[in-house]
């Protein structure tokens, strides 16, 4: 489809690959798995290890609408395809350690074979496939950078996810429980 519609030069056509948008507004509530655990106090957050090393490229909400904002007031842009992700693309332990700082939680990131962990931590995606890209052609060509802080944006994050909770999300911290002491049993 990409393809079909940049080829038609009668159409001013760019399009953008955006990556996992996190921040406030989220439909997705990408960081509320984190957030959640680290507002109880809980001692550790468990990580389905087939995703802990796992890379995932990303973007904060308003560095995400800068690029697009760009892109389309930009005749430059017209025919192109570009990236949208933040320079580096974090593993999900990577990840999660940095909502942890942004947040000020201390506790422990521990990776959990997928059978030991409750349903609502395990992941359904294909971890044989991260989601890495470049981001280095909007950068050079329409002087695309990210305005929010990594830190920040985090921040911002975990204040919105505490604000807006999604509906149904009760953590089943018993069954997190028993996954920890079967963990620290083996």
């Amino acid at each position: 489809m990409e393809e079909e519609v940049l080829c038609d030069v009668e159409l001013p056509v760019t399009s953008l690959r955006l990556p996992a948008t996190y921040g406030p507004g989220d439909a997705q509530h990408r960081l509320y798995e984190y957030v959640r655990p680290m507002d109880d106090a809980r001692p550790a957050v468990l990580i389905d290890e087939r995703f802990a090393g796992w890379r995932w490229a990303r973007g904060y909400v308003e560095d995400v609408a800068a690029a697009i904002a760009l892109a389309a007031a930009d005749e430059r842009a017209s025919g192109r395809v570009y990236n949208v992700a933040q320079r580096e693309a974090y593993s999900e332990t990577q990840w999660a350690r940095m909502i942890a700082n942004a947040h000020g939680w201390q506790g422990e990131l521990l990776p959990v074979p997928p059978a030991m962990l409750p349903g609502s931590l395990r992941s359904d995606l294909d971890e044989r496939q991260e989601y890495v890209v470049s981001s280095e052609l909007i950068r050079d060509e329409l002087g695309y950078e990210e305005r929010v802080s990594l830190t920040e944006g985090l921040r911002r994050t975990i204040e919105w996810e505490r604000a807006n909770p999604p509906q149904g999300a009760e953590p089943d911290y018993e069954a997190q429980d028993r996954a920890l002491a079967q963990l620290r049993d083996s």
